[in-house]
């Protein structure tokens, strides 16, 4: 008897539960299908049987889409009734009272809430969330007046802050911000991303900007002794790109602050990655000056060489005093730190610039055969100086002096991203001196390699190879094409485009026409020649749309 009710109590379970479930499908059915007063009648039951919000939110959005007016009112009343605490049904009743256009019931519905709210600012936050959410945006900062008033203790400055946002007074949006940040400065960070996300502040002629900027000025002048001012108004030149303004407002807070310079060096790196290298160097100059005790001196000291480097090997627009200035640099540095496993960089880039720039390969050579018997060096230090001193046995010409170079880091480094890199460049020497069917062979391992770039690189090679090779009937096109490339290495610029050239006049329909014309823009893009690389470009976008090289 026992187990015969326990079988009926489930069946019968199961039977609501199914019943229920089909409920539920034809009262979204109906409801998506604009059937308000089928999906009506399902809702009602569904809302009757568990007075879910759910449930009880669908039903009042059909009841309002039928115009039964007075069954929606007794729901949302019964639903009050039922949750006294929860503030968003009697907001849901004023919007009612609005919605059948009887607004002196919804002003009573809206004052007593303002009235009966307690002094606790989650629940105030809560009541101008729901008030914000319905734009009602003049009750909401009454909610937040009376919170203010009321509860004291806490800020309410973000609420304020998003509030005026919405209502668009960036203004004092922006004092509830700063205001904000007096309390709580270690949410400095979270204030300049809602900052950024809501106005625009990199023109230096927006309002938003000038607005923000005088602000500051203004706070500073009235509190000098509140650094939070100085850090807000330094990321504002930041975000403006106003780098030299920044500069000086960061080193005048460093001094008052007594400072160790770590937001210069900040400021220094945010410039260094923005191409700004004249302040880039201000700022680490400004770390040298503090002395080789302080902690960032070192760092600095190869900053500063490294802003000169970039700027010489990405911008290409120098001249022969600048190479100088440079490599004075690098000399006073590195006789101020030595000959160290830490300074082997400061040593790469040098023997870089004097091989590749300042056309002193041969002083170039002797640094990094000095600097590969330092001491205490890494492996891994040790093959990237031979791997940039074969990269100068290139620029000589002495290429097979450079393959024995990348044959050995290839062997020490089999697995590793270096010896990809030493076997790509190897490669390309036997490419260089027409061994197209070696350079190939070692070129499809490298498909594989885990090094993206290299892969690539190695592919391309690849595929310049196997359209290329063989199309005429002794490969002349090929071997002048690579034997020019080996002088674009060489920065013989002249003397490739001339061997480019002969490829044109004596092979006028060599599929090697639109690999001609990249290798051109890249070889005018090495001399800094922008301009003319680009028009290359637009050339092979013009003559060349179907080809690879056209993407």
């Amino acid at each position: 008897m026992k187990n015969l009710i326990i079988l009926t109590f489930l069946l019968r379970s199961f039977f609501l539960s199914a019943q229920s479930e089909t409920d539920i499908q034809l009262a979204q059915h109906y409801f998506l299908n604009g059937e308000f007063e089928k999906a009506t009648s399902y809702y009602e039951k569904l809302y009757i049987s568990q007075s879910s919000k759910v449930y009880f939110t669908r039903y009042l959005e059909c009841l309002m889409q039928i115009k039964d007016y007075k069954t929606a009112e007794k729901t949302i009343k019964k639903q009050i009734s039922q949750n006294k605490t929860d503030m968003e049904i009697q907001v849901i009743l004023g919007q009612f009272y609005e919605d059948i256009d009887t607004p002196q019931k919804s002003i009573k519905v809206y004052d007593n809430l303002l009235e009966s709210f307690a002094n606790d600012p989650g629940e105030i936050i809560n009541l101008y969330q729901l008030f914000v959410g319905k734009r009602k945006f003049d009750l909401a900062k009454k909610v937040l007046d009376k919170g203010k008033k009321n509860a004291s203790y806490y800020p309410f400055n973000l609420q304020y802050a998003d509030l005026y946002s919405l209502t668009g007074n960036n203004r004092l949006m922006l004092v509830e911000y700063i205001d904000y940040l007096l309390i709580q400065p270690t949410m400095l960070e979270t204030i300049q991303n809602a900052i950024s996300s809501r106005i625009d502040l990199s023109k230096s002629d927006g309002k938003d900007y000038l607005i923000f900027k005088e602000i500051l000025l203004q706070k500073i002048q009235a509190d000098n002794s509140n650094f939070i001012y100085s850090e807000i108004l330094i990321w504002l030149f930041v975000q403006n790109k106003n780098f030299s303004s920044a500069f000086t407002q960061v080193v005048a807070l460093d001094k008052r602050m007594q400072g160790d310079g770590y937001r210069v060096l900040d400021l220094g790196n945010i410039c260094l990655e923005n191409k700004s290298y004249d302040i880039a160097r201000n700022c680490f100059n400004y770390l040298i000056s503090l002395g080789s005790d302080n902690q960032y001196y070192i760092e600095a000291q190869k900053l500063l060489l490294n802003s000169r480097f970039i700027e010489l090997t990405t911008n290409r627009a120098y001249n022969q005093n600048e190479i100088d200035a440079t490599l004075v640099d690098y000399s006073s540095v590195l006789a101020r730190l030595g000959k160290t496993k830490f300074t082997i960089g400061i040593l790469n880039e040098q023997a870089h610039i004097l091989a590749f720039y300042a056309d002193r390969a041969s002083e170039a050579m002797l640094i990094l055969q000095d600097a590969i018997l330092v001491q205490s060096l890494t492996d891994i230090q040790r093959a990237q100086l031979k791997m940039q001193l074969a990269d100068i046995e290139v620029l000589k010409g002495d290429i097979w002096e450079a393959s024995l170079l990348y044959m050995q880091i290839d062997k020490d480094f089999k697995f590793e991203a270096i010896g990809d890199e030493a076997k790509y460049k190897n490669a390309r020497i036997f490419y260089f001196d027409g061994e197209f069917d070696f350079a190939q062979s070692q070129l499809n391992i490298l498909k594989e390699s885990t090094s993206k770039i290299i892969a690539n690189d190695a592919m391309n090679l690849s595929v310049s190879i196997t359209e290329n090779f063989g199309l005429d009937s002794n490969y002349s096109a090929m071997t002048w094409f690579s034997s020019a490339e080996l002088l674009i290495e060489q920065h013989k610029y002249l003397d490739a485009f001339t061997l480019f050239d002969s490829i044109q006049l004596n092979y006028p329909l060599h599929s090697l026409a639109d690999d001609i014309l990249y290798r051109k823009a890249k070889a005018m893009e090495m001399q800094g020649k922008w301009t003319e690389s680009c028009m290359l470009y637009e050339d092979i976008i013009k003559f060349y749309s179907t080809d690879i090289f056209a993407d």
